[in-house]
């Protein structure tokens, strides 16, 4: 591609609207999640006819509002501002909202079907991570003017503009009746909140200069990043790309390494007698020890 074909779209990605299209995907994805998690639990209790929106559409709705809206809900939170701000925009309740009732309510369930359905799946997830990198950046944004001296608190606040719903996840499983807190994303960060944290790390210097890129070319990147390995995860089942560098980190810096070298150093050698046969050991009468 001709560099300043390339650069034209990096700069109409940039300024692309987020409301409706990317939303509504996000809504889509979200409410599906939503769903999609009831089901081990309504298993259990052994009643799996009988979906959870079904017996309790308050709090499907509830939980799905909750879910759509996780990154500013938390975001607000850290940064000491009202947590029911996001709830003030009627338009994108209204529209999460009806894409949570087709999602659960649809006839014939045909619209979770068509989400379902592969190539609208990609398509709608294609949308969702160009709408994490607007969500990422502009995260970013608002905590660098709030704090503009405090790097961490513009990271953190950046991961969660994109992923807060892993971080809302307990929260809102208790709504449903459900409590697992040996899930979240502390113990165990998804991929989403990996790539949200490079993404904010990104972001962030370029607000220092440490990258001498154009924005709209860093932000299409970011982009192109949330996209290729959304894909991949749909497609080639690769979740979590970051799990071998992990690895690889952790046995170089984290001791992992020095405890291999210590379980290898401590192990006892095997003693003669454990490798003996034991049918040389029996104790043989009298008169055979005559004979021979």
């Amino acid at each position: 591609m001709d560099p300043q074909t390339y650069m034209d779209v990096a700069t109409v990605v940039t300024k692309l609207k987020m409301y409706p299209y990317f939303d509504i995907a996000h809504y889509i994805l979200m409410c599906i999640a939503v769903r999609e998690d009831v089901l081990p639990q309504q298993q259990g209790q052994g009643s799996p006819s009988q979906p959870f929106s079904r017996k309790h559409p308050l709090s499907s709705w509830l939980s799905s509002m909750l879910i759509c809206f996780a990154g500013s809900i938390v975001a607000n939170f850290l940064l000491g501002e009202p947590v029911i701000t996001p709830f003030k925009d009627h338009q994108s309740i209204i529209t999460a909202t009806a894409v949570w009732y087709l999602v659960n309510y649809s006839p014939f369930d045909l619209v979770y079907k068509l989400a379902k359905f592969l190539p609208f799946k990609l398509i709608i997830c294609m949308l969702k991570e160009t709408q994490r990198a607007h969500k990422v950046y502009h995260g970013v944004l608002v905590a660098a003017k709030l704090y503009p001296s405090s790097y961490l608190i513009v990271v953190i606040i950046g991961t969660i503009k994109g992923a807060g719903s892993g971080v809302m996840k307990n929260f809102d499983r208790l709504i449903r009746g459900i409590w697992i807190p040996g899930s979240n994303e502390i113990l165990q960060p998804s991929f989403a909140t990996k790539a949200s944290l490079v993404a904010s790390i990104v972001f962030l210097c370029e607000r220092l200069n440490l990258i001498a890129v154009p924005h709209p070319l860093i932000y299409f990147g970011v982009v192109l990043f949330f996209v290729y390995f959304k894909i991949s995860s749909v497609v080639l089942g690769i979740h979590d790309p970051f799990v071998p560098i992990e690895n690889l980190f952790c046995a170089i810096f984290m001791g992992g390494m020095w405890d291999a070298l210590r379980r290898a150093a401590s192990k006892e050698p095997a003693k003669e007698d454990e490798n003996k046969d034991p049918r040389n050991d029996v104790i043989k009468p009298k008169d055979e020890k005559k004979k021979d």
